[in-house]
């Protein structure tokens, strides 16, 4: 979900990012930047300012649209222009993310059979209440400009957690579908339309599988399973704030979409709750509690309060939320004393990152000698101090607002103390990226691919850091395009994703090496790229080795490392210690997902381009996407193995050129 000016990001509108160097116009300029600020050579990023979630993706006679707060198009998912923005800013009112189809029918009289207009569909955002409505926009010059629908919204239901919608034509039916995300009820719903302007509600779906934020973003699509038309199964994705997409594979009869019972076993998940003793969790009210000034209420609140985005993960009924006078006000609350007597304290932890004025603290002799901070985010987290020593000392906790800006609140729940120390863990449930960095996918509309396949595209960024990210002029980019396939596995049928092959267009300078025993750590000596933006596959033989793996965009003392344990049975990229990682206390760290060796070896596609890292593991079933930001010397490929010796059946190795992504000021699509 984007709120913004189109299909962008809003906090509202401020948060665009402007360049006062001015416009990126030329290539000379564009491959500056791409040395010096971390610009990808190959993603789609913006020319200045913000790009986050994509949006209206539909193809049309031979072009892949994108919008965001601008429109670019490509011929081939590779090379890019970016063309002004395509719709006008409405007074009064927010404009998020959304779809756009060609309605080639007409059914909306927007335009005729032989020139059918495009139609986006998206959310409407009212910033008096909160309130989020479908509205409609229509193009009558494919695509280059777009003009609001008089008597939009087409869909009220009175909520604000309402978005996202995706739309697409059903012919079985013969009506436009609608998915779209009921948020803070983690649900998605559907609606039917015969012209896009009337829509009927006719089902749900949810809450099930990843429940820990809210839901956005949803798509469905169907593909064959191992390419037989006889065999379809219905792919539904929606993302999970903040942390990414998971999918469901069932059957949907243009009105209700139903899980296959095979992939309903994956769906089987426990909530979190370290074992230790409740010190407060507000269930009965803020009893021996100091307070002072007037960000917190006299008592616990009940989830969200008025106009603050839903409030996700915490345990039981109630919680402490500064957000009692909106972000206006300032204050603090201490607790009763009580003593320390095991080696953790545990929380739940959200709102506003700001270390040094909301904040959960640690008092020993009036002393602050612990603190967390929130993640600007609403989802709660867990998070722990480590005190035993401090054991057998008198204690307070204190929970302090003193900022009055954007998300200038903190929430806390659940504090105990434990003699284990209570981590966030990402939920069980079948993700479509075990990255941090693969947010807010859609898939292309009416694209060639025949209905055997899919191809989608996703936000490699995440809101826990998304502004604080060390890039110079702009921010934000997109991951490289995937298609998506349906393939039968020992355990099940499962979604795989591979780079589209148009991306070969870029190889250069191609190394290959054969048949190599990997003991320790062996430098890849025969491909020594000149800058971080390559692309290898590489095949293990496991061997005797317990853990493999390779060292990418690595220095004397910065690597990011992409690691397969046997014995877990996980494959995982570690940025712990990749480059510039401070920005933020988000973003170092390791994902991890699930991957089975096959007969004893892996196989790892990997994409790095600058300052992002995608590995496809397997024939494309696990994929971990990451940033990275490595210092520009960083630049070598290792190759290690621990617990025994492995063995490198081969790896390719590929430096990539830089895509063609240009800035075009007029919008006309004859420039293609």
């Amino acid at each position: 979900m984007e709120r913004l000016y189109f299909f962008t990001l809003c906090f509202i509108l401020s948060s665009c990012v402007t360049n006062p160097e001015g416009q990126v116009n030329t290539t000379s300029k564009a491959n500056e930047e791409r040395e010096h600020t971390y610009r990808p050579h190959y993603h789609l990023s913006p020319p200045e300012g913000w790009m986050g979630d994509p949006s209206g993706l539909v193809f049309h006679e031979g072009l892949y649209h994108f919008y965001y707060w601008r429109h670019a198009a490509s011929k081939d998912l590779v090379n890019w222009s970016h063309y002004p923005k395509a719709f006008k800013r409405q007074d009064s009112i927010g404009q998020m993310s959304g779809s756009v189809v060609v309605d080639y029918e007409n059914t909306s009289g927007f335009g005729s059979k032989e020139s059918p207009p495009f139609v986006a569909i998206y959310s409407m955002l009212r910033p008096s209440d909160g309130r989020q409505m479908q509205g409609i926009a229509y193009s009558t010059d494919k695509g280059n400009t777009y003009t609001h629908y008089d008597k939009n919204p087409v869909i009220d239901i009175g909520s604000t957690e309402f978005r996202d919608p995706q739309v697409f034509w059903h012919a079985p039916s013969n009506k436009w579908l609608m998915v779209i995300a009921l948020a803070d009820a983690r649900k998605v719903q559907f609606y039917s339309s015969p012209n896009l302007k009337d829509w009927t509600f006719v089902s749900d779906f949810g809450p099930v599988g990843a429940e820990g934020g809210v839901w956005e973003c949803p798509d469905l699509f169907p593909l064959p399973v191992d390419g037989d038309p006889n065999n379809i199964k219905w792919v539904l994705e929606v993302d999970v704030q903040p942390v990414g997409g998971q999918y469901f594979l069932g059957s949907f009869d243009g009105e209700r979409f139903v899980v296959d019972p095979d992939f309903q076993k994956q769906l089987q998940t426990t909530s979190y709750v370290p074992k230790g003793k409740v010190l407060f969790d507000f269930e009965k009210g803020l009893e021996g509690w100091r307070q002072e000034g007037e960000a917190f209420s006299a008592s616990p609140t009940k989830g969200a309060l008025e106009l603050q985005s839903v409030i996700i993960g915490y345990q039981g009924q109630q919680l402490v939320n500064s957000y009692y006078r909106q972000d206006k006000t300032v204050g603090r609350i201490t607790s009763p004393a009580f003593t320390i007597d095991q080696e953790y304290i545990n929380f739940m932890i959200g709102g506003g990152y700001h270390p040094d004025s909301t904040a959960i603290r640690l008092l020993i002799d009036g002393k602050v000698v612990r603190s967390t901070t929130g993640a600007n985010t609403e989802t709660m987290r867990w998070s722990n101090w480590p005190v035993k020593e401090w054991r057998g000392k008198t204690a307070r906790i204190e929970i302090v607002d003193q900022h009055t800006g954007g998300f200038g609140h903190i929430n806390v729940d659940h504090i105990m103390q434990s003699n284990e120390p209570a981590v966030h863990k990402r939920e069980v449930a079948p993700w479509i990226d075990y990255g941090p960095d693969f947010y807010a996918v859609r898939s292309w509309q009416d694209a060639p691919q025949n209905g055997k396949s899919r191809v989608w595209i996703a936000w490699m960024g995440n809101w826990l850091y998304a502004h604080d990210l060390p890039t110079k002029g702009w921010k934000g980019m997109q991951s490289v395009p995937r298609e998506l396939s349906l393939k039968a596995f020992p355990d099940g049928v499962r979604l795989v994703q591979q780079p589209v092959g148009s991306l070969k267009q870029l190889r250069k300078k191609h190394v290959q090496v054969q048949d190599l025993v990997v003991k320790g750590i062996v430098p890849v000596n025969d491909f020594q790229p000149d800058r971080n933006a390559y692309e290898l596959v590489v095949e293990f033989d496991l061997g005797e080795a317990k853990h493999v793996g390779l060292h990418i965009a690595a220095g004397e003392k910065n690597k990011t490392i992409i690691g397969y344990r046997e014995d877990q049975q996980q494959l995982y990229v570690d940025r712990t210690n990749s480059g510039k990682v401070g920005f933020n206390p988000s973003f170092p760290l390791m994902s991890e997902g699930p991957l089975s060796s096959a007969n004893g070896t892996i196989r790892l596609r990997i994409f790095v381009d600058q300052c992002s890292v995608e590995v496809f593991g397997g024939e494309g079933e696990t994929v971990i996407s990451s940033l990275i930001f490595p210092e520009p010397e960083d630049l070598e490929v290792r190759l290690f193995s621990e617990g025994g010796s492995a063995r490198v059946l081969k790896l390719d190795a590929w430096m990539l050129d830089a895509a063609t992504i240009e800035k075009v000021e007029v919008a006309d699509m004859k420039s293609f």
